[in-house]
């Protein structure tokens, strides 16, 4: 494993921790990687404490080839010709009085794909709002329209940092659409209500976490390089038990070869769509990246008289027979209901 991906997982697991809610019915949106490879731009003239924070929060090595390793990920990401469609954007939308070093929107461009909007944003925010919303909805393929709501851009921000995710692939084995049904689906222990639920039944990766009594299937996509991985409590365990106990290390041990065997598996999978919207730059502070957003940043990305726009916004996740879907700007997915369908062994209890 690559020193950046550890990096991104270890980050993407604290970010869990403090974003899932109190209450077990609400669910958790985000894409880790939009967050770090946005913020990992600012670390291209961030200095002193700034860029300290930064790195620390984000688990990157400061003597490590940082901007070249996002630079290698973006790339194999965006490639042409993969069994899927993913993008992964960014974009520095800045006040048409930002002045920019030359070296550091060069450097934009070439590690990190991002290219410089200049817009009347202290003049006319609402005008440059809607130029990025634009923005947004076109890398998104129209699934985010409202990226930055009505009056959102406050008073002194200058510069905004926007990431932008699309997904669109197909299931490895499908899920036949004569094969969806009316089932119950439990929004919390007390709670269900009916819904569309998908099924099929097949030999997939599956692991049980026995001291956790949680089950952990892996569903490809098309191509096998990605997947979507479900992390499942069986009946009696409280998901936020699993919630509690998860660490990146213990994911990587649950999703290692060793643990996951082909077994045959009926899986049962609702037919969702989640939409969540975070003040990130909040949040990233709770973590401890504090100078960031600063009005005194010590970064040529910031100006002593005027604050960084966070990376919080909605995100979208469609799921559909045939069409399963993972758009989201500045924001991957975490399922967090009390019951996402099921799976099991046929024959089996959970095991």
């Amino acid at each position: 494993m690559s020193s950046l991906s550890a990096a991104n997982g270890a980050f993407a697991f604290r970010l869990l921790k403090l974003l899932c809610p109190d209450d077990p019915a609400d669910n958790v949106f985000f894409s880790p990687v939009s967050v770090s490879s946005v913020m990992a731009m600012v670390l291209l003239g961030a200095k002193g404490d700034t860029g300290a924070q930064i790195a620390q929060v984000l688990a990157l090595n400061p003597k490590g080839d940082i901007h070249g390793g996002f630079q290698s990920l973006l790339t194999q990401v965006n490639r042409p010709g993969a069994p899927f469609s993913l993008s992964i954007a960014n974009r520095l939308f800045a006040d048409k009085n930002w002045k920019f070093l030359p070296s550091c929107t060069e450097s934009c461009l070439k590690f990190y794909r991002a290219e410089v909007d200049q817009l009347p944003i202290a003049e006319d925010p609402e005008k440059s709002r809607k130029h990025i919303n634009t923005w947004a909805s076109k890398r998104t393929e129209g699934k985010i329209q409202e990226l930055l709501a009505e009056g959102s851009l406050g008073k002194g921000i200058r510069l905004i940092l926007v990431n932008a995710v699309y997904f669109k692939g197909r299931w490895d084995q499908q899920f036949e659409e004569s094969s969806t049904r009316t089932m119950p689906f439990k929004i919390n222990q007390k709670e269900q209500r009916p819904v569309q639920m998908m099924y099929q039944e097949a030999r997939l990766p599956l692991a049980y976490v026995r001291e956790l009594g949680t089950q952990v299937l892996e569903l490809p996509y098309t191509g096998r390089e990605l997947s979507m991985v479900i992390v499942l409590p069986v009946e009696g365990v409280d998901l936020s038990t699993v919630e509690k106990s998860l660490t990146f290390e213990k994911f990587q041990s649950w999703t290692s070869a060793e643990q996951m065997k082909s077994t045959e598996v009926e899986v049962f999978l609702p037919r969702f769509k989640l939409q969540e919207d975070y003040d990130m730059g909040s949040v990233l502070q709770r973590l401890g990246m504090v100078h960031a957003f600063d009005d005194a940043c010590d970064s040529p990305l910031g100006s002593p008289e005027a604050g960084t726009g966070g990376q919080g916004g909605p995100a979208l996740l469609q799921h559909q027979p045939q069409r399963p879907q993972l758009p989201g700007p500045a924001t991957s997915s975490c399922q967090r209901s009390g019951d996402l369908g099921g799976f099991q062994v046929p024959g089996s209890v959970g095991q």
